[in-house]
């Protein structure tokens, strides 16, 4: 494994930790057979799932976005945050969402280090909206920690940051410079690129991640890529579940010059391993 502290880790939790049919008493992390991290949090066992995020073309991945799922030795769980998330206060709210950012950091990089050094996929990871307000200005500080004692490469995480309200943004502005003191790029989340845009004048994301399934508006689409490209944001589409979604995105990017990225039930379901082999755009929507 190219990461050495963390192959330390994961001997430390396979040799203290035996059966992940039942959580261990001392830790709130073990490992199950095949290796995957799980957590328990409110007597519930958590793992990761990842969906690749591709380039149109030739469909390679450039990045992989983790999402929290109940672990299930026979498949990739359910989607058990928004149930979670009801149950727990803001304190338990943060550190559910830290303990699955440090899954998900652990089940990307113990499979991450198959790749070549610097090479692997950027790694996207979701703060949750209710993260934004109950911590307070050391947004970042306690994973950068983490990541840092199991020698992990933060510079190719991007926090992905929730959909905010405009009265909000004073609020996404005030944890972006924080998570950018402590080293993190950063992404921003709209329902529209009509939304996008003025997130983009405003906040100045990494990239942004726009719901592919509003793109009602030709013009706004085009004046986003291209106002995005000239800032150097990136524009990633995610919802990106049919063909006629897909022959949209496929034409801006054509008509425009430039490079589209998207994810989706189209081409991946989030799954506990990694990708494989890139699937072409158009092998994946015929």
């Amino acid at each position: 494994m190219a990461y050495q502290a963390l192959d330390a880790y994961l001997e430390r939790l396979n040799g203290s930790i035996g059966n992940a049919g039942a959580a261990h008493s001392s830790s709130k992390v073990w490992l199950d057979e095949q290796g995957r991290a799980i957590g328990r949090f409110f007597n519930t066992s958590l793992t990761s799932a990842f969906q690749p995020v591709r380039s149109f073309g030739d469909g390679s991945v450039i990045a992989n976005e983790a999402f929290a799922r109940s672990y299930s030795e026979i498949d990739d769980g359910l989607h058990l945050w928004k149930l979670l998330d009801q149950a727990a206060s803001d304190d338990e709210s943060v550190e559910l969402d830290r303990l699955c950012r440090m899954l998900h950091a652990i089940n990307y990089y113990r499979q991450a280090g198959a790749f070549a050094p610097g090479q692997a996929p950027e790694l996207h990871l979701s703060v949750h909206a209710r993260l934004l307000a109950a911590v307070n200005n050391n947004h970042g500080v306690a994973y950068r920690r983490i990541l840092s004692a199991l020698e992990l490469p933060h510079e190719r995480i991007v926090l992905q940051l929730p959909v905010v309200t405009p009265n909000q943004r004073w609020l996404l502005n005030y944890v972006l410079d924080n998570y950018r003191r402590n080293g993190f790029r950063l992404g921003v989340s709209a329902n529209s690129p009509l939304e996008a845009l003025g997130l983009l004048d405003k906040v100045r994301p990494d990239l942004i991640k726009v719901d592919a399934r509003e793109l009602a508006d030709p013009d706004s689409v085009a004046l986003l890529l291209l106002r995005a490209g000239e800032q150097g944001v990136r524009v990633f589409f995610k919802r990106v579940e049919s063909r006629e979604v897909f022959d949209k995105l496929e034409q801006y990017g054509s008509a425009l010059a430039q490079p589209i990225y998207a994810q989706g039930y189209l081409w991946d379901t989030p799954a506990a391993a990694l990708p494989g082999a890139a699937a072409s755009g158009s092998q994946a929507a015929a």
